[in-house]
């Protein structure tokens, strides 16, 4: 028998549909994205914390669960949202469903949304927090929960989903990268181990010293959720590692490099999240297609008497997308190189990074 869940915003909608996951309520942004494919790894990107997702592509759970595609150590989304929840998925590499994901991590889940209306409804009036529950609460007790949770802004997100104690991989390679755990994709630290470089993963707040003192040759400052202005420890310290080494930035690293150097943010309406995000690099002209997630970008009239300049920008708004220091060796993306879900047109940002770092 197919349980009732219910959905509800802060501008006092009320959704009523088909629970699927862990029976349990709980809050969040709710946001969009527009992939056709990759609800593993979306909702298992650190960069979700703090969010309810809902692809706009109706069928999830076809190709069922592989914990080769997880891009953190489990599902990091708050609740997820879908048009249509398949029960019978089928892939080689499944090993379970996404009920069965879902419960595994007491995530709630709802199905029989009409995602199509919900995402007019966020683009039209931008991002809404809200609450969802797969257990009984009335539409009354849940609204409240809905529009009473703090806002993103004032969350310390990325405190819950960066490591607790540094992990270090691939110590045969003579080279390493520190990288800053703002949230880090396991895709981020697989490019840079194909690529022959060690990674050691400190948590964001590791201070200069500590950093210095695991002798990197580069540093990666990692994409991750919520508001960058509450970062605070890592931007302090991206200064001061950039005058010694090349530094790189990804997403959420892209906003902190950029406040670091004086710039400013600002959030965004409803954001980007999906796979095909257009850029075009303003040096060469080549347009890339490329995987986004995030709801805070740069403003680019704040950048414009800072030692910033902007390399890349969106097609479809815009807004930038790459940057690089007029001196310093650094430099940053705004979307995911590393894909995991996603097209790898933009792959060969880590080309760049490596060789920027032996060339240095």
């Amino acid at each position: 028998m197919v349980k009732e869940a219910k959905l509800a915003l802060e501008d006092g909608t009320i959704l009523t549909g088909e629970s699927f996951g862990y029976e349990t309520i709980k809050t969040g942004e709710v946001v969009f994205a527009t992939g056709m494919t990759g609800y593993v790894e979306s909702l298992t990107d650190p960069s979700y914390k703090g969010q309810i997702l809902m692809p706009t592509y109706p069928l999830q759970g076809n190709y069922g669960i592989s914990s080769e595609w997880y891009q953190s150590e489990g599902i990091k989304a708050e609740g997820f949202i879908v048009r249509e929840e398949c029960i019978h998925p089928s892939h080689s590499l499944s090993e379970k469903g996404l009920s069965d994901f879902l419960s595994e991590f007491k995530i709630p889940g709802i199905g029989g949304i009409d995602t199509r209306a919900l995402t007019i409804k966020i683009r039209e009036r931008g991002t809404m927090k809200g609450a969802l529950a797969t257990t009984e609460i009335s539409n009354e007790e849940l609204l409240e929960m809905a529009i009473s949770q703090k806002d993103i802004t004032e969350v310390d997100l990325v405190d819950k989903v960066c490591v607790k104690e540094p992990k270090i991989l691939g110590e045969e390679f003579s080279e390493r990268v520190v990288i800053v755990d703002c949230g880090i994709k396991n895709n981020s630290i697989n490019a840079l181990l194909k690529r022959e470089v060690g990674v050691t993963v400190l948590p964001y707040h590791t201070d200069l010293k500590d950093i210095l003192d695991y002798d990197p040759d580069a540093v990666l400052i990692s994409s991750g959720p919520g508001d960058p202005n509450r970062v605070k420890e890592a931007i302090n310290v991206i200064p001061k590692l950039a005058e010694r080494l090349p530094v790189f930035g990804i997403c959420l690293g892209q906003q902190l490099i950029s406040i670091a150097f004086g710039a400013k943010i600002y959030k965004m309406k409803f954001g980007h999240r999906g796979t095909n995000q257009p850029v075009k690099d303003l040096k060469t002209g080549k347009v890339s297609i490329t995987s986004q997630n995030h709801g805070f970008s740069v403003d680019p009239d704040s950048i414009t008497d800072k030692p910033l300049n902007v390399t890349q920008i969106n097609l479809n708004d815009g807004t930038v997308e790459g940057i690089d220091h007029e001196e310093l060796p650094v430099s940053s993306v705004q979307y995911h190189p590393e894909a995991g879900p996603g097209p790898h047109d933009t792959d060969f940002a880590f080309d760049r990074f490596v060789k920027s770092m032996r060339d240095y």
